[in-house]
């Protein structure tokens, strides 16, 4: 007995040993792929709550006025918006500005422009019709000015940053119409900075680590908001949290400005349907009534 108690005893230690051990390795291993993912981002966007979002969303104007503001006040200075005209933010498909205001806010921006009937480039002040001028006159001095790394466009920059999100989450939102991926990546880049990279992480010289970075594991762009950088007419809170929920609707207005009408037109189109088939039925019925079959 007292043999099989102590073979018992050993057992126990070395499986206690193995287990201790397989825990360490488990604790090492994870570790490793924290300071070595394999996937981007590294954190999911956070899923936030649009007003633009679902079959009936529509924009907040307030919304996207206040996003132009973050946009022309911190990032113009490096980005473009070379497919959005400043007449477009004009009446209700644009931003709600009047006639007026769209051709005072044109003419604040110069506009390189020409050739004249003598051949020369010459500047001269915006017009409705001109689109918002780009910081940088070429991609290669962009690149220069940014580290190697040219800023994109933000034109489309909402509809062409979407997250793909995995099963069995994208079934779920056939269901739901969710389609605020883009949004979502930007508000949770914007906010992703002052976060610490995980132990044994490289992070490349001139970069800045943001777990919501969907091509590595940092980017060229520091941190670009703080809070009360920009201030607010209306009385918003001036966090980076709201500049960002702010700057992500506004692009996903200038990447989509008809997104409303085409919403209002598919619900036009469900409602014909309904009414087609219920009368298409009884008119079904109403024929072949007499009929015996």
């Amino acid at each position: 007995m007292k043999k099989i108690l102590t073979s018992l005893a050993l057992i126990g230690l070395i499986a206690g040993g193995i287990g201790a051990a397989g825990t360490a390795a488990f604790a090492a291993e994870e570790a490793h792929n924290a300071a070595a993912p394999t996937h981007f981002p590294i954190n999911e966007p956070k899923e936030m709550s649009w007003s633009f979002t679902g079959p009936i969303g529509t924009y907040d104007k307030g919304q996207l006025q206040r996003g132009l503001k973050v946009y022309k006040e911190v990032c113009s200075a490096c980005h473009s918006m070379n497919l959005v005209a400043f007449r477009t933010l004009e009446g209700p498909t644009g931003l709600g500005y009047s006639d007026a205001q769209i051709k005072s806010l044109a003419a604040t921006y110069t506009i390189h422009d020409g050739p004249n009937d003598a051949g020369d480039m010459f500047d001269r002040p915006g017009k409705p019709s001109d689109y918002f001028p780009a910081p940088f006159p070429n991609t290669e001095a962009a690149a220069a000015a940014n580290g190697g790394a040219a800023p994109p466009d933000m034109s489309l920059l909402a509809k062409a940053r979407g997250v793909e999100r995995g099963f069995p989450q994208f079934v779920f939102d056939i269901f739901t119409q969710y389609d605020a991926g883009g949004p979502d990546y930007i508000h949770s880049l914007l906010t992703g900075y002052d976060q610490t990279p995980p132990a044994g992480m490289v992070i490349p010289e001139g970069t800045h680590y943001n777990p919501y970075f969907m091509s590595g594991v940092s980017l060229k762009m520091p941190k670009p908001l703080s809070d009360g950088q920009v201030t607010y007419d209306d009385g918003s809170p001036q966090t980076v949290d709201q500049y960002s929920r702010d700057v992500a609707a506004f692009l996903m207005w200038a990447a989509e400005p008809h997104m409303e009408a085409r919403k209002h037109t598919g619900i036009n189109v469900l409602f014909f349907l309904l009414v087609f088939g219920a009368l298409v039925y009884l008119v079904k019925r109403k024929v072949w009534e007499g009929v015996a079959h």
